[in-house]
């Protein structure tokens, strides 16, 4: 059984920095693409980015903006969301799934489609102040 832990979330000051983890396990975590979602108050979730099986290929949504680096640590069944110049508007759950396969297709940007992913974690809160 699949499972995906996420961690890291918490209370930043704007323009502050965050580090969100999420380990696998129940699956061969190196054979599958890894996608990051949120999901504010109110709001519907969307796609964050997502990363290939490798790490060699990552893609993002435009509001990113290049403040967020997707990461893979595939030794240690990990996946990693750094996060610089946290704004207001991040503020939300943020989540971890893993894909059906190996890469990143499909939506808008490679990964951003839900039903790519076939696996859920269960979110960590980030909270940015203003």
């Amino acid at each position: 059984q699949v499972q995906l832990v996420e961690s890291g979330g918490g209370l930043v000051q704007a323009g502050g920095s965050l580090t969100l983890s999420c380990t696998a396990s129940g699956l061969t975590f190196d054979d599958y693409a890894m996608g990051w979602f949120r999901q504010g108050s109110g709001k519907e979730r969307e796609g964050v980015s997502c990363i290939n099986y490798s790490g060699s290929a990552t893609f993002y949504a435009n509001f990113v903006e290049g403040r967020f680096t997707n990461s893979r640590d595939n030794a240690r069944n990990t996946l990693y969301l750094h996060m610089y110049g946290l704004k207001p508007e991040d503020t939300a759950m943020y989540y971890c799934a893993v894909s059906r396969g190996s890469a990143c297709y499909g939506g808008s940007w490679p990964g951003a489609l839900e039903r790519q992913y076939t696996g859920w974690g269960q979110g960590t809160q980030v909270t940015v102040s203003s």
